[in-house]
């Protein structure tokens, strides 16, 4: 049982990733606004298994992620994909404490990638409208997910990149 366990632990944490989206705890946030989750489990696992396996699995994050969203018109898979895409191609120094800030930073920029583009996914269907103008206010959102992304990025991310490595099953 403990070797089933060890083998199929990065699918657990992969399960708790839509608990924790619909969860959302208000005293994790940030001006309203929670931690981009999925980057969290998407970056160490991309970087164990791969570009090609990022893009698998941002593709099934955002589609999971996209089906539990109220609001159907925009979706989450383009920036999921991306990240997952450009996650998998990096490789981490040996250097503990910067692999620790490095989190933190790709973390951010992963998180603002996929902010921006859900953003330009709502600019772009509502540029017809009068209204348009008052989705710029959004950028405050995007940038407190930014902030709490890094903030929690280099806690959780090294974390699960210690169980995904320890693990030792990487999928091919």
């Amino acid at each position: 049982m403990n070797k089933f366990l060890s083998i199929k632990l990065s699918i657990v944490f992969f399960i708790f990733i839509p608990i924790i989206f619909l969860w959302n705890p208000s005293w994790l946030g940030f001006l309203g606004v929670q931690p981009y989750w999925p980057l969290f489990w998407l970056l160490p696992w991309s970087m164990i298994n791969g570009s090609f396996n990022g893009l698998i699995f941002g593709l099934f994050l955002g589609l999971i992620l996209d089906s539990l969203t109220l609001d159907s018109n925009f979706t989450q898979i383009p920036g999921l994909i991306l990240c997952g895409v450009l996650f998998g191609r990096i490789k981490l120094s040996s250097d503990m404490s910067l692999g620790h800030f490095s989190y933190g930073l790709i973390c951010c920029f992963g998180s603002f990638l996929c902010g921006t583009v859900y953003f330009l996914q709502i600019l772009v269907k509502n540029f017809s409208d009068s209204t348009f103008l008052l989705f710029i206010p959004s950028f405050q959102n995007i940038l407190a997910e930014v902030f709490l992304t890094g903030f929690f990025a280099p806690f959780i991310c090294s974390q699960l990149y210690k169980i995904f490595k320890s693990s030792g099953r990487k999928l091919q």
